[in-house]
């Protein structure tokens, strides 16, 4: 595995000697700039492939350098697709090694194999499990060893259109209250009694009636009522809303991409045990998952979606214009949201909360990928390059979410006091970390094409085990075949013929009925 992984990493020379020449100039330059300023001090070099961060990361450069005397650390920007590659040879062929770098939990097993991540060495001997959430060891953790430091993450989340649910929660406890009034009269003429009319006490009673109305206090505690904690209750509420005439969904998300989707079967699945870099923990084909794959197939005879002309962008620009009441999202969803508003092009109240359930007995899980800060096997100043790596991820981070739109793992400042962000935070810390193994590297294309042809009408069980069979022949190097699990279908027949779970029949006939 190791010679593959050497080969690999080689074979991206040929990119890297020309980025190298680029990088080279760059520290050169930075390293002469910083010794007229500072006076001799030892170089730390960070890189990092993402440009949205230069501004933030330089900030935090700075910062650090003038808290103390014996180090500077330079943010090199390393773009490419050839990233680890590029690492590769900087740290074998060039005297100016990346201490550190930026990279994304998956690719820690190929890092790590190549010599190119070691352990962390935490400052003052504090364990990242009493900085970090479980789910940020869990994904910086390969072979029991936590071999980087949590930076900042990304998961999907549940976006609704508050302006709209308040709106339906005001109706529908006016029409309550309409109600009882009609019934108080009724019962006063059932009595016999003659409701006086045109005095000063029956006038100023009505008068201060109505203007107590409904109190905002009950309309949001009824909109928080209302938020689904499955998908039949999606359906359900689909059922009884009079929608606004500009809404064209009630429910609408990318089915196309897997990161939107995942989590109807990440709690039913396993890849890779906790940490995900275990090839003997494995089981795709489950029970669980095939039943939970028939109620995400099931969805589509209600919200038809095709899965050839939609996307993330689209769908969240739909939101923005009003179209969508419910609809999945990434962290980003937060800064372009904020942005339309800025410009006046959003008017509406939105929420984020944590993603629905698949249903009462199927539990969600969002996948989730953590960005994450590394310390490379190759430097020779590791415990420099660790105090920094703790100085970023654990005190830096106030200013991360303002400067880069990204959510930090650790929070140093009060960027979780919006409660949006914090549900971010909260769906993170029950997310399934993205796993490190090589060989289940083509997992998440796999699993998104059986997806997409679940939803289509293809049979769940099926082309689940196909999927199985195929990573698992990957892990263990030969053919291998599922045991074929006999899971009934929990069905009932529609009028037009069509089969669907029983759990979701009827919300869905009714909800179709109401569409």
């Amino acid at each position: 595995m190791i010679t593959i992984l050497v080969i690999a990493l080689c074979l991206g020379a040929v990119y890297g000697v020309g980025r190298l020449g680029i990088t080279m100039r760059h520290n050169e330059e930075s390293a002469a700039e910083d010794d007229s300023l500072f006076g001799h001090r030892e170089t730390l070099y960070l890189w990092y492939a993402d440009e949205a961060l230069t501004d933030y990361l330089n900030s935090v450069a700075v910062s650090y350098n003038d808290c103390q005397d014996e180090v500077r650390v330079i943010p090199v920007y390393t773009p490419g697709r050839e990233y680890l590659e590029t690492i590769n040879q900087a740290s074998l062929h060039t005297d100016e090694v990346p201490d550190m770098y930026i990279v994304s939990n998956d690719s820690l097993e190929k890092a790590y194999l190549a010599g190119l991540a070691s352990e962390v060495r935490p400052a003052a001997d504090m364990p990242l499990a009493e900085t970090f959430p479980e789910t940020a060891i869990r994904a910086v953790t390969y072979h029991d060893k936590q071999i980087a430091y949590p930076f900042y993450f990304e998961t999907s989340c549940f976006l609704y259109n508050e302006t709209y649910l308040k709106d339906w929660a005001r109706a529908q406890l006016e029409a309550e209250r309409d109600a009882v009034e009609g019934e108080e009269a009724q019962a006063q003429l059932d009595g016999g009694a003659e409701p006086e009319e045109g005095t000063e006490e029956t006038a100023a009673a009505e008068e201060t009636q109505a203007e107590q109305g409904v109190s905002e206090e009950e309309v949001e505690e009824r909109a928080a009522q209302a938020l689904p904690e499955t998908i039949d209750d999606i359906l359900s509420f689909a059922d009884m809303y009079d929608a606004p005439e500009q809404v064209e969904a009630i429910f609408k998300w990318d089915v196309s991409d897997i990161f939107y989707t995942y989590f109807f079967v990440g709690d039913s699945i396993d890849v890779g045990g906790a940490d995900g870099d275990r090839a003997d923990s494995i089981h795709i084909y489950t029970e669980d998952a095939i039943r939970c794959l028939r109620v995400y197939q099931n969805l589509n005879q209600f919200f038809s979606i095709d899965t050839k002309e939609i996307s993330y962008d689209g769908v969240l620009q739909d939101f923005m214009d009003g179209k969508i009441l419910y609809t999945v999202a990434t962290t980003d969803a937060l800064s372009k949201i904020e942005a339309a508003r800025a410009e006046g092009t959003f008017s509406y109240e939105y929420g984020i909360s944590m993603m629905p359930d698949v249903s009462e007995d199927l539990h969600s899980a969002s996948l989730s990928v953590t960005q994450c800060v590394v310390v490379n096997g190759y430097s020779a100043k590791k415990d420099m390059a660790n105090d920094f790596c703790a100085y970023l991820t654990e005190q830096a981070t106030d200013t991360l979410y303002d400067r880069t739109g990204k959510l930090p793992v650790c929070d140093s400042g009060d960027t979780y006091s919006d409660p949006n962000k914090e549900a971010f935070r909260q769906e993170y810390m029950c997310s399934i970390p993205m796993p490190k193994m090589i060989e289940t590297s083509n997992f998440w294309v796999e699993l998104e094409i059986a997806f997409a042809k679940i939803w289509d009408g293809e049979d769940a069980n099926s082309d689940l085990k196909a999927l199985s069979e195929k990573i698992m022949g990957q892990v263990t190097g030969e053919a291998y075949e599922e045991e074929y699990l006999d899971v009934p279908e929990e069905v009932e027949e529609t009028d037009e013929g069509e089969y669907v779970d029983e759990d979701t029949a009827e919300a869905v006939e009714d909800a179709a009925q109401e569409e």
